[in-house]
């Protein structure tokens, strides 16, 4: 009897030799038609040796990879300054000064680049069509082009860009944001207008330079908790949709066949205004922040959904019967496409052993019999 490492990669064989490669199987999904399985998307924290031994490579376990340039509006400013105490003091590409710990993952922001109004206004932002903005870490364009031949072999490959209101608030501060569209909405309108221009430049760059027309962006703005947006929907229409609906606008100009919003939390309060803007697809749906899946599926039957599964509660504490009813679930919704199964993210937190159940759950019940 095969093991698990080993169906895996029986079942991904099977389907690339019956032509459904991971593009296929996504796209299939996207135009709500139904694919060969149910198409896959989680990320991974870390990726030990022992998940490794017993799943396979990481690349087998998803569908859709995220290609990311460096969206950063100074890119040229980045640079280490000194290192004292134990902490690395550094500017970074949105010109914010930080401190951090060596290897740490989150950093102490010191200073913003928009402190104030008169740094807003006299901002200049580098070149969009830098070279190198689009060579994720390859020393040539002949490097980047064949690093992503091989992505577009192994996954479905979309762009990304940040949105106007994390990176916005990247660049102010987010708590001083956060009272600027309280207390003084029009110069949050013009932070965000700012940035929001600049992206949209470079998410039409990377369409371009990637070639992702046949596939899309997306859209990252993790714009609320789990009780809701980090601001009204009042304050998201007038400092933020404009912003939206122009970066969606322009990325569809582009060619753009799909523009995906992700954001973690619950966004229902805002996400009619988000759908008129014209998103297509929605990403991760956190359960625990009262995204149901099923419940989005029947108000808003045109969105492509990706995600569903629970990461923090259901991944993390069981049982393996509770695992495989919330999978079996989100794959018979995507049976007539339209749905991509997977998670916020699979951190060390997950046991491999309650991984395994949703993985082998998707393996069992996700395949559709399309030939």
């Amino acid at each position: 009897m095969a093991n698990l490492s080993e169906e895996s990669a029986l079942s991904a064989n099977a389907s690339t030799k019956s032509g459904w490669t991971s593009a296929k199987r996504v796209l299939t999904a996207c135009e709500f038609c139904q694919p060969d399985r149910i198409p896959r998307f989680d990320n991974f924290w870390e990726f030990p040796r022992s998940w490794q031994r017993r799943l396979g490579p990481e690349e087998s376990l998803s569908d859709i990879a995220i290609w990311v340039p460096d969206e950063t509006p100074f890119p040229s400013r980045a640079r280490s300054l000194e290192e004292q105490d134990g902490w690395l003091y550094e500017i970074d590409g949105w010109g914010r000064t930080i401190r951090r710990k060596r290897d740490a993952y989150f950093s102490e922001i010191l200073e913003v680049a928009f402190a104030s109004t008169k740094q807003i206004e006299d901002a200049e932002f580098d070149p969009p069509g830098e070279q190198s903005r689009y060579l994720q870490g390859c020393s040539t364009e002949e490097a980047i082009q064949r690093k992503l031949k091989q992505a577009k072999q192994n996954f479905c490959v979309f762009g990304k860009t940040g949105g106007p209101y994390l990176r916005s608030s990247f660049m102010r501060g987010s708590e001083q944001f956060l009272m600027d569209i309280a207390g003084d909405p029009l110069l949050a309108k013009t932070i965000a207008d700012r940035v929001a221009d600049h992206l949209i430049e470079i998410g039409i760059e990377e369409l371009h330079r990637w070639e992702l027309q046949h596939t899309g962006i997306w859209i990252y703005d993790d714009m609320a908790c789990n009780d809701g947006p980090m601001f009204s929907p009042k304050a998201f229409e007038m400092v933020f949709l404009p912003a939206y609906q122009r970066m969606i606008t322009a990325f569809k100009s582009a060619g753009a066949k799909y523009v995906f919003l992700h954001s973690d939390g619950d966004i229902r309060p805002i996400l009619e205004m988000m759908v008129d803007a014209g998103i297509d697809g929605l990403n991760p749906i956190e359960r625990r922040a009262n995204m149901n899946i099923v419940q989005l599926k029947k108000q808003y039957p045109e969105l492509i959904l990706t995600g569903g599964m629970c990461n923090t509660i259901t991944l993390v504490q069981g049982p393996l019967a509770k695992i495989e009813a919330e999978a079996r679930e989100i794959i018979d919704l995507g049976r007539t496409g339209g749905v991509v199964i997977g998670t916020h993210s699979i951190s060390p937190e997950i046991p491999l052993n309650h991984y395994i159940a949703y993985h082998q759950t998707c393996l069992t019940f996700g395949n559709f019999g399309i030939i």
